[in-house]
This record gives structure tokens, C-alpha cells and sequence, in this order.
């Protein structure tokens, strides 16, 4: 469990240096960037003091990195302009960790206490009075109806991706082929990858067309200017996310059922709080502070339920 609570604080750390690269180069282009960076970090050691892409489990991890990574972020990015992210993580947050509980214990034959799914269940009622929108909400009929169902394939795609690793993992050790958590974050990133580089090809195809017809140095220099300033959020939002955090979430896939692991990481919208207070500037409201409380309860009652 103390990878799961490590794995929140360093999402949180990662949301916050995401936010500043996604306003300096968008969205889609930090997303890309940030798994690039991961991807080359993990690399080394996988390929270094790891298995590199080898292994009987590597198909799961990499369908797995597809689904939860790939798909997960790529509906992620498109239910937040549609319905906010207060909303958005909200649906997000609290369906991925029934969602993935639930197909554990249908395909993996996992059961929790109940003891431990009521606790579960209060971190995730803490996230959800944390992140409610605070007013009549006035969003189009359309985009309600898009962001929801993008929300619900964002949560299902993490969910998927999560019971994939413990498939994963299973598999890894029935033939005897264990992997540390940094070499199967790795085989999950580069099925991540690769779907980030396809979107980033789909939105940027008319730039690129037009920087192709663009004088080289006027390219370069633009390029200079805009990486000078991103550049540290990026390969700090790589390092605290998908590089680090990332790895203590696998280790925490290995050990620990998903009903107990998600809710967990669930907080992370939370925990978020008072590190963009601090970078950011933005003064925590007294009912993120109440949902806050009642999710730490909940984590309490995990870790003396465990």
C-alpha cells in the first residue's frame, strides 16, 4: 500500500508540472512528450538491468499500456474541454476503481472484504464532494452527452489497463519470469506511446504542413523559443508521473488487489490541493478540505484493514 500512497503524491506532483507544459504546448503535444521522456528513462534500466521488451507477459503489459495509458488519456483529453475538469475527474476518478474491481473479481477471481470496499467506497465519496462542481452546471446538451461517454471510456480504459497488469504479472510468475516495476511500467509506456504519437500526428497534421513550406531557421528559432520555456515541466511531469510514479503504481499492482490500490490513487485530485496552492496560487475551498478529511479516513481504514 505505501506504493500506492507514494504513487498519489507523485500523480499529484505530475498534474501539477502537466498543467504548466499542456498551456505552453497543448495537451496532446505534453501528453507525447512527457511519454517520450518516460519511455527513454525506463528504458534504460529495463534494457540496462531489466528484460528489456521480452518476457511471456509482455503482450498484456503492452495492451495494457494501450488501453489504460493510450486510450485512457486520449478520452481523458477529450472529455476536459467538454466538461471541465472539476467534472471530468470527478466521473473519471470514481468509476475507474469500480470499474477495475469489479473486472478483477469477474475475471481474476479476487474478493475483498467488506470492510475494505466500504472504505473504498468513502475515499472515493471524499473525492467526489472534493471535486463537485459548486454551481448549477451549464453545459450543452452535446458536450454533456460526449463528455460523459469520454469520461466512461477513460475510466473503463484505466480500469482495463490495471486488471491487464495483474494478468500480467500473474502470468510472470506462473512461468517463473518475474519483473521489477520499472522494467513493466516500461512494456506499458511503449503500448502508450504509440498511441499518443498517432493523436499528436492527427492534431498537428496541418501545422506540420504548414512549417514544411516555412523557412528552416524561422521553424528552428520558433522551436528554440517554446522548448526553452516548457522543457523543465515536461521532464518533470515525465520523472514524478510516468517514470516514477508509474513504477511504484505497477509495484502496487503486483501486491495489492485493484478495489484497494485505485480508490487510493483515486486522491490524487486531492492530494493535488496544496501543491497547487503552492505553485499555483489557488486557494483551497473549505468542501475540497471536507472531502479531502473524509478520503484520508477512508485510506486510514484501508491500511488498518488491509
Amino acid at each position: 500500500m505505501f506504493a500506492a500512497f507514494l504513487t498519489t503524491i507523485l500523480f499529484s506532483i505530475s498534474v501539477v508540472c502537466g498543467h504548466r507544459s499542456a498551456k505552453l504546448i497543448g495537451g496532446t503535444e505534453a501528453n507525447f512528450w512527457r511519454l517520450t521522456c518516460a519511455s527513454l528513462f525506463l528504458g534504460i534500466w529495463s534494457f540496462g538491468f531489466g528484460i528489456g521488451l521480452a518476457g511471456t507477459a509482455f503482450p498484456l503489459f503492452l495492451v495494457s499500456g494501450i488501453l489504460g495509458i493510450g486510450f485512457g488519456d486520449v478520452a481523458l483529453f477529450q472529455a476536459l474541454p467538454r466538461l471541465g475538469s472539476r467534472l471530468s475527474l470527478l466521473l473519471i476518478q470514481c468509476l475507474t476503481a469500480p470499474f477495475g474491481a469489479l473486472i478483477e473479481w469477474l475475471w481474476l477471481g479476487t474478493s475483498l472484504k467488506p470492510i475494505q470496499i466500504l472504505c473504498g467506497l468513502t475515499i472515493l465519496v471524499g473525492v467526489a464532494v472534493a471535486l463537485a462542481p459548486g454551481e448549477h452546471l451549464k453545459i450543452a446538451r452535446r458536450d454533456l452527452t460526449l463528455g460523459t461517454m469520454f469520461s466512461l471510456l477513460a475510466a473503463f480504459g484505466g480500469a482495463c489497463g490495471a486488471v491487464l497488469s495483474r494478468k500480467a504479472y500473474q502470468v510472470a510468475h506462473e512461468v517463473s519470469q518475474p519483473i521489477d516495476a520499472a522494467n513493466a511500467a516500461f512494456q506499458r509506456i511503449v503500448g502508450g506511446l504509440l498511441i499518443a504519437a498517432v493523436c499528436l500526428l492527427f492534431v498537428k497534421r496541418r501545422e506540420l504542413r504548414i512549417q514544411s513550406r516555412a523557412p528552416a531557421h524561422l521553424v528552428i528559432e520558433v522551436s528554440k523559443k517554446k522548448w526553452r520555456a516548457v522543457w523543465p515541466w515536461v521532464l518533470a511531469n515525465a520523472l514524478a508521473g510516468q517514470t516514477i510514479g508509474v513504477s511504484c503504481m505497477q509495484k502496487a499492482f503486483e501486491t495489492t488487489p485493484l478495489g484497494i490500490v485505485l480508490p487510493i490513487i483515486a486522491m490524487t485530485p486531492i492530494v493535488v490541493i496544496p501543491f497547487a496552492w503552492f505553485f499555483e496560487g489557488e486557494t483551497p475551498t473549505l468542501r475540497s478540505l471536507v472531502g479531502g478529511v473524509i478520503a484520508v479516513a477512508g485510506v486510514v481504514g484501508l491500511t488498518l484493514n488491509r
